[in-house]
């Protein structure tokens, strides 16, 4: 991990087209600003681990899926013959 010191008004480029800024030190608290193309998803960290626990649950394979899927077809697959 890269450890910087910076100041009010001072900036920490990524790569070629993020910046961020340091807007405000009150107490225990620092506002920063990000400036990135609109294609470069930022985060918060609390949000972002939601966003990975909601995909990976619903990555999980529900074990009667397949069951349902199979009873779906069947009643429509009868519905066609009858």
């Amino acid at each position: 991990m890269l450890v910087l010191t910076r100041k009010v008004g001072e900036r920490i480029r990524i790569g070629d087209e993020v910046t961020v800024q340091v807007l405000e030190v009150r107490g225990g608290q620092v506002r920063l600003g990000v400036a990135a193309p609109s294609d470069v998803r930022i985060f918060r960290e609390e949000v972002f681990l939601a966003i990975e626990s909601q995909n990976r649950e619903a990555r999980l394979p529900d074990p009667d899926r397949l069951g349902h899927a199979v009873r779906a077809w069947e009643a429509y697959a009868d519905g066609k013959r009858g």
